[in-house]
């Protein structure tokens, strides 16, 4: 069995698909979403979550470096935007992933450097992609 810390849950995601109709997710927390195909239908595709936990993780690792900094007082807003392309080799995947932040506040240009250089050190999400996690696929019988 599997101890957690009282406060945490654990970091999960179950996405089941019929044989028509959208992927829906389910969280560790017990909150859905629906998925849409690539490019087929209005909403998040699979990419589009990708991108949005990244950007999530950033823009909450900023706010986390502008505390620990003793400057979360001064922060107004953070805006993380992340966009990408795919490679052009095979197999399908994302070759290059841009991440824009924008760190609004009363902040000097040292400051908004440290809250930046501190945010990617603690980004779980973008450390994780920097790092090609192992990763294993098994397949359970029904």
């Amino acid at each position: 069995m599997v101890e957690l810390h009282p406060q945490r849950r654990a970091a999960s995601a179950t996405a089941r698909l019929g044989r028509t109709g959208r992927p829906v997710v389910t969280s560790g927390g017990g909150k859905t979403i629906d998925v849409a195909p690539a490019g087929l239908d209005p909403g998040f595709t699979p990419i589009d979550l990708l991108y949005s936990s990244l950007a999530s993780c950033l823009a909450i690792s900023a706010r986390i470096a502008a505390s620990e900094l003793r400057l979360l007082d001064r922060l107004e807003v953070v805006t993380v935007q992340v966009a990408g392309d795919k490679a052009e080799d095979g197999p399908g995947r994302i070759g290059e992933i841009f991440c824009e932040l924008t760190v609004k506040g009363n902040f000097d240009p040292a400051q908004l450097a440290q809250i930046v250089k501190r945010a990617e050190e603690i980004c779980t999400v973008s450390n994780t992609l920097r790092q090609s996690p192992a990763m294993f696929i098994t397949v359970q019988e029904n």
